[in-house]
Parts: structure tokens; C-alpha cells; sequence
């Protein structure tokens, strides 16, 4: 009996070792490392311009919808100037809100917040959080909001943005989170479906070692991100960097629930 209980605890504990990312994951912003690469913007003459975004984006600041083309996700960009402390933004796809912010920069002109609502395409309820960001080397002509800014620290996420739920059996891999984003996956280098993103439609997924995948994020037939998704040796958190296409690089640290 001894013996057989040995046995069926070491293949248990093999089981769970084969399948490290089965579970539940919820990001803790707390131990969250954001790029210090500058976000730069440009409002002046009542025109805004994004010119670290990936197509650079100019549009008028007058509060209506702009067309835009190799946005992911978007298809129309809104700046309103409420005034010079406080800004609206808005981004639309075929008529349908995709996210709004709004932003304010403090008195001194060294610090912005954001705070954002996005709309998934899959779920009636939103994305809801904010950002602080803060001024990167000396103010630029223009409105206060003109030049370089950091991202400081992310706070008061909605749970849906935070909990995911992975999925693992042998070379597959599944993701489903409550905003109704879900993929279905092999560990084989190849593209599979990205369903529920306004932006990503594809995905693929490398295994670099037992505990380790890589994920490429894939909309419109371009590269939209890279992962490399490490999970510790005792099963309890996971450790994601991401590099954007705009040469970002974040690190997120999971906590399985």
C-alpha cells in the first residue's frame, strides 16, 4: 500500500510539473516594471500628434472623429481640449467606442493621470483603470501636455482586466479571461485564432522549456507584441515581459489564485 501510494503521489507531482500554467492568474500592478521609453506628444496650433505611436498619429483637436488607418483596433481618433489642464481622447471602430480617456496634467506641468475605459467587442461590461505618468525632460512648445512622459504606475484596474485563466494539456494551450478573450493553441510556432480582441487576431506559441513559453499577439497580419511567460518552480507566480512593437518593454507578475 505504501508503495502504491509512492507511486500515485510521484505521478501526481509529475502531472502537476507537465502542466505549470493550468489555472488562475490575476496581475499584481503593485510589482508591475513599465518602460521608460518616452510616450511623446505634441498639441499645438490645434492639432495633436502622437509621434511615438506605431504608425505616428496627427489629428485635429477639435473633439471629432478622425479617420486614422494602422491603428490596431481603431479606425476613427478623437482629441477634445476641454482646457489646458484637462483632455478627452476617444478611439472607435466602425462607429463603436473601443476606449476613451481622460487626462489631466497637474498644475506644475510634471505629472499626467489618465484614467481609461476600453470597450471589448466580446463583453457589455468595460475596462476600467488608470495611469500616472510622469513629464520626461523639459516641457515642449505648445500645451502642457506637449512632450515626453514615463508611465509611473498603473492602479485601480476593474477585476476583468487583471484575472486570466490558462489551460494546459501536453502541446496545447488554452486562455479565456472574463472580458470573453479567449485563444485555443498549440506550443507549435504557428498562427491559431485570437478570439474577443479589438486588436489581436492571431496567436503563437513557442515552448522554450517546460515553464517557459514564448506568445506572439498577431492583428492585421502584423506583429503587435512578444511574450516571454515564465512560470516559478513552486507554482505560484508567473512572470511576463512584453515587448510591443513600438520597442516597449514591460514586465507583469501573476499571482495564481
Amino acid at each position: 500500500m505504501r508503495m502504491l501510494c509512492a507511486c500515485l503521489l510521484f505521478g501526481a507531482l509529475r502531472l502537476m510539473a507537465a502542466d505549470p500554467f493550468t489555472g488562475t492568474w490575476k496581475i499584481d500592478l503593485s510589482q508591475a516594471k513599465f518602460s521608460q521609453k518616452p510616450i511623446r506628444i505634441e498639441l499645438a496650433n490645434g492639432t495633436y500628434k502622437c509621434l511615438s505611436c506605431d504608425p505616428p498619429l496627427t489629428v485635429k483637436a477639435d473633439g471629432t472623429d478622425q479617420a486614422v488607418s494602422g491603428q490596431p483596433g481603431l479606425d476613427t481618433f478623437s482629441v477634445h481640449v476641454v482646457d489646458d489642464h484637462h483632455l478627452e481622447i476617444a478611439g472607435k471602430k466602425a462607429g463603436k467606442a473601443v476606449f476613451g480617456e481622460k487626462v489631466t496634467v497637474t498644475p506644475d506641468g510634471m505629472t499626467t493621470t489618465t484614467e481609461f475605459t476600453s470597450h471589448p467587442p466580446s463583453s457589455d461590461k468595460p475596462v476600467t483603470g488608470s495611469e500616472t505618468l510622469k513629464r520626461v525632460g523639459k516641457s515642449a512648445p505648445g500645451n502642457a501636455f506637449s512632450g515626453s512622459w514615463a508611465i509611473e504606475n498603473a492602479r485601480n484596474f476593474s477585476e476583468n482586466a487583471l484575472v486570466f485563466t490558462f489551460a494546459q494539456s501536453g502541446d496545447s494551450l488554452k486562455m479565456s479571461d472574463p472580458t470573453g478573450a479567449s485563444y485555443d493553441a498549440k506550443l507549435d510556432g504557428k498562427e491559431y485564432p485570437y478570439q474577443g480582441s479589438a486588436q489581436t487576431d492571431h496567436v503563437v506559441l513557442k515552448r522554450i522549456n517546460e515553464r517557459t513559453i514564448e506568445e506572439t499577439d498577431k492583428g492585421g497580419g502584423k506583429v503587435l507584441s512578444t511574450a516571454r511567460i515564465t512560470v516559478s518552480a513552486d507554482d505560484r507566480t508567473m512572470t511576463m515581459v512584453v515587448h510591443d512593437r513600438t520597442g516597449r518593454v514591460d514586465t507583469l507578475i501573476w499571482n495564481k489564485q
